[in-house]
């Protein structure tokens, strides 16, 4: 028993200690910044956040009804061609539809047309998911075993390029706009490249590396609702083809709402139209193409400008101004409450 006592010491010293070094670090004694909250500093903060966010919220609000922006539903004033592109076996006849409107102020600067859509819902989990990102990089692969199902590849075992739901469905109306100018018609020079963000052109889509891109997609076949074979989406613009189309990309990009626009062309500002687009009567004319009837969408074409803070949409401003009047109006309660609290304190000293 003597010996098993005498033990009991050495093999607690030899045991490693638990309790951390006695370190600044390890024991909590850096140095540290303890504000001193006083009513002074709580009520400037609170007034200074307030007046800051508000003076920026009306800044953007302001900024944003600058902005000057025309917007046309077609759908409905194309309603022949809406009809027609019900019936999905008329997909090889053309219908075209021309819009008459006038532009009662000079939309000076850049000017950017977007096409709209309504009721179209791109958020849905397995629409969302139904791509392949492998394949938009240029890479071989199998894409029934991609997310793309059902728009894989056809009955023969032929693969579809691109693949996916988002692919197929891609919007596919041609606009163009005309200056009816002194009984004259112009047409408007639109921009088709320089839409679509860096990093997607040159990061996240490629196309298959080949001597020319008919025989990169060689084996393979357009998505059912296309109307051309990816390598020939824009036939004047040859860098502008395959995967790295800006009009393909830019689709994409799928849109959280169901209610959304994407930016089709920018206005090239020549001749007419160095300084933007002048006062006077325009013509869309519409290839219509895209069918929204089947699930009670609205076609939108939109002609906008841009200031420093984007476009026409006062979402930021609104928000804040709003959390700038919260924060003002918390700054008056508080002062409320202090003023209450100190008359009680002088009543009772008295």
């Amino acid at each position: 028993m003597k010996n098993k006592k005498s033990f009991a010491p050495q093999e607690a010293e030899a045991r490693p200690s638990r309790c951390p070094d006695n370190s600044a670090f390890k024991q909590q004694r850096l140095p540290a910044w303890k504000p001193q909250l006083t009513i002074a500093t709580v009520l400037s903060t609170f007034f200074l956040t307030g007046a800051f966010c508000l003076s920026v919220g009306i800044c953007l609000i302001l900024s944003a009804n600058s902005v000057k922006e025309i917007q046309i539903n077609y759908s409905d004033k194309c309603s022949d061609c809406s009809k027609l592109r019900e019936n999905s076996f008329n997909w090889n006849i053309e219908c075209l539809c021309s819009i008459d409107f006038t532009l009662k102020e000079d939309m000076l600067g850049d000017v950017f047309m977007y096409y709209g859509l309504q009721n179209f819902y791109q958020n849905h989990r397995r629409y969302v998911i139904s791509r392949s990102d492998a394949q938009l990089l240029g890479r071989e692969v199998n894409v029934q075993q991609s997310y793309c199902a059902p728009f894989t590849t056809y009955k023969n075992g032929t693969p579809m390029a691109p693949c996916g739901a988002i692919a197929n469905s891609m919007f596919n109306d041609t606009i163009d706009l005309f200056y009816n100018f002194n009984s004259s018609v112009i047409q408007v020079p639109l921009l088709k490249t320089g839409n679509s963000w860096w990093t997607d052109k040159n990061v996240k889509f490629r196309n298959p590396q080949s001597h020319n891109l008919s025989s990169a997609f060689a084996g393979t076949a357009r998505p059912p609702y296309w109307q051309k074979p990816v390598y020939l989406l824009d036939e004047e613009n040859e860098r502008n083809n395959g995967y790295i189309n800006d009009d393909f990309i830019i689709w994409m990009r799928v849109s959280a709402f169901a209610t959304f626009k994407n930016l089709y062309r920018r206005i090239s500002r020549e001749r007419h139209f160095a300084d933007g687009l002048p006062a006077g009567n325009y013509t869309f004319r519409i290839l219509y193409n895209f069918p929204v009837t089947k699930f009670k969408g609205k076609k939108y074409v939109i002609l906008s400008t841009m200031v420093w803070s984007g476009g026409s949409n006062p979402f930021l401003g609104i928000a804040y101004v709003v959390c700038g009047a919260a924060a003002t109006l918390t700054g008056f309660i508080i002062t409320a409450i202090h003023l209450k609290l100190r008359k009680k304190k002088t009543y009772f000293q008295k």
